[in-house]
């Protein structure tokens, strides 16, 4: 069911952005008198689950959800409609237009996309508020894997800044880690305060591994595993284990960590329920592990920062929460297109972009992954790629510029070039998808 849940809103998230990414060129197009002869919800080669003709244009929908299109007259598009463009231009025909007015048409959906994700993030903002855990509040620091450590990180360390800049929002410290190629980072160590050097080639390693740091927390047991020693103990839901064969063990870290050190050998775990205090004997196996998984609710040891707004304010900061996000998402692509840093390893397809959504039905999680994905789908198309809006606005830049326009037989060309190079992205991208689901297992 959780499956469903995901497929399902990714499909209606897609599905409103492609039509409105569409809209847009079909407004500018319309605006111009430039004929539209088609506009389609996904793809449709052979055959359409359904479609209707309202004046000029055949609206409808595909059976392949890939994107959406529309066909205008007198343009090299996907459709590669070769006979239309040998005979005389019309002056409905796109090909018949002015420059700026063939660049409005063909920048419409980006525009469209971006203005969208504007909107979505301030309704968000309006309706929910804003939540986030503010680093000052993370009172017991840090919880550090091998990577960290190997760093010069430690358990406790409370960060402090990023290359002598505050660190604000704890959860986007590692991204801001990662995206702005921080040079240092100065932690508290009990009182002292303390510089750590990123070391050279970090981002592949944090890219494979992005929680290479987690919030300290004390540890409240919240499940068992199918065979738990713990259970068998008598540990339930909700102690909190403070001690292991008399010694103090306060955080979920300390405890796992000393636990290792009695593998095939039976300890005292010692824990808070209520206001008693319990001891059990725990036999640990070669694991080293005894079943348990802490409380993973942050909310329940920390603080958060509430900000609600009001109609009139939530529209400024949704418009600086969208610009955040496009630079943010440029960042990123800057690191796939690096090839020190490995980043194009971890592109991925539909797969990935499904697995981004709640596995319950949630409308703020939903809205606020289409603003994203509308923030995505506008700066991926901009992309200079011939087949894409990008690479149209490339030649007709170049045309505005020289004063000269491309042939239609390069245009014809360059879109056949473009389609073979988004082909190869796209299985590239849904191949690395497939081919870590099947490491995984």
């Amino acid at each position: 069911m959780e499956v469903v849940v995901k497929v399902a809103q990714f499909l209606l998230s897609i599905s409103i952005l492609v039509v409105l990414h569409e809209f847009g060129h079909f407004a500018f197009a319309k605006l111009f008198k430039t004929r539209v002869e088609k506009f389609y919800l996904f793809f449709n080669p052979w055959f359409s689950l359904f479609k209707f003709k309202k004046g000029e244009t055949e609206y409808g929908m595909g059976w392949v959800p890939l994107g959406g299109y529309v066909k205008i007259s007198g343009m090299i598009d996907e459709s590669m409609d070769k006979e239309q463009m040998k005979l005389p231009p019309q002056p409905y025909e796109f090909r018949s237009k002015k420059s700026w007015q063939r660049l409005l048409i063909m920048l419409g959906g980006v525009m469209v996309n971006f203005v969208t994700a504007l909107i979505i993030y301030s309704a968000v903002l309006y309706v929910w508020g804003e939540q986030y855990l503010p680093n000052k509040n993370v009172k017991y620091g840090i919880m550090v894997d091998s990577l960290a450590y190997d760093m010069g990180l430690r358990n406790g360390d409370k960060i402090v800044s990023l290359d002598g800049k505050p660190a604000e929002d704890f959860t986007k410290i590692v991204a801001e880690l990662v995206l702005d190629e921080t040079k240092t980072i100065q932690v508290n160590r009990n009182g002292n305060q303390i510089d750590i050097e990123v070391p050279e080639g970090l981002t592949p390693k944090l890219l494979k591994n992005p929680a290479f740091f987690t919030v300290r927390i004390p540890f409240y047991i919240d499940e068992f595993a199918k065979e738990s020693p713990a259970k068998e103990a008598g540990m339930e839901r909700e102690d909190q284990i403070i001690g292991l064969n008399g010694f103090k063990t306060d955080f979920f870290d300390v405890f796992r960590d000393s636990l290792s050190n009695y593998k095939n050998q039976e300890v005292n775990v010692t824990v808070l329920r209520n206001k008693d205090t319990l001891t059990f004997n725990v036999a640990v196996p070669e694991t080293g592990l005894i079943g348990i998984a802490p409380v993973g609710d942050i909310s329940r040891f920390f603080e958060l920062e509430e900000i609600q707004y009001s109609f009139l304010a939530s529209i400024p900061a949704g418009i600086n929460k969208g610009v955040e996000t496009f630079k943010s998402y440029l960042k990123q692509l800057k690191l796939i297109f690096s090839p020190k840093t490995e980043a194009y390893k971890s592109l991925g397809g539909f797969i990935t972009i499904g697995k981004i959504f709640p596995g319950v039905w949630d409308w703020q999680s939903f809205w606020a992954l289409t603003a994203f994905l509308s923030i995505i789908l506008a700066i991926m198309n901009v992309l200079p790629i011939p087949a894409l809006d990008g690479g149209h606005v490339m030649f007709l830049l170049y045309e505005m510029i020289t004063g000269r326009k491309p042939s239609d037989k390069f245009m014809e060309y360059a879109q056949i070039t473009g389609m073979i190079i988004l082909l190869a992205l796209l299985i590239y991208a849904n191949g690395n998808d497939i081919f870590r689901h099947f490491i995984s297992k």
